[in-house]
């Protein structure tokens, strides 16, 4: 286990450290800090880490760590705050701004994991409208949100 986790540390490192457009460049650095990594293994690490590929400012993909991220410290999933700056409500309706190319898959997690009580988000580049469903209130989902993205506030 101590090998995938230097694995999956080293991973996140090259995605945050270097624009990763595809798997074949970040089997390459892997190859290249000495990992002798598949391109299948690669593939079930970067579904574990919740690594998504988004456009960046420039409109080229790259990959990207999401909030929900697999913490290399602790042999369980947990929840790692990463990319978000704040939620603010209008009404009903929440804006969540987030660090520059993480609204994506960070709106993607949110539809993913509070489709009860999120009806829906809409993602730019670094917003995202989160569209409530009726009946929750703006407590519950902040709750609800915190469940998904330790230490949002």
């Amino acid at each position: 286990m101590k090998n995938k986790v230097k694995r999956l540390n080293a991973i996140r490192q090259v995605v945050t450290d270097c624009k990763i457009s595809n798997q074949e460049e970040l089997l390459n650095k892997m190859i290249e800090q000495g990992y002798d990594v598949t391109q299948a293994t690669l593939s079930r690490d970067l579904k574990q880490l919740k690594i998504t590929k988004s456009l960046d400012n420039n409109g080229e993909y790259r990959y990207l760590l999401t909030n929900l991220a697999f913490n290399p410290t602790n042999e369980a999933d947990t929840v790692k705050t990463i990319g978000v700056n704040s939620l603010e409500f209008s009404g009903q309706l929440a804006v969540m701004k987030t660090r520059s190319g993480y609204a994506g898959g960070i709106a993607a997690e949110i539809d993913a994991h509070a489709a009860d009580a999120i009806l829906g988000t809409i993602a730019g580049d670094d917003t995202i409208l989160i569209i409530p469903r009726e009946g929750f209130s703006r407590i519950e989902i902040i709750n609800i949100l915190s469940n998904l993205i330790e230490h949002l506030s």
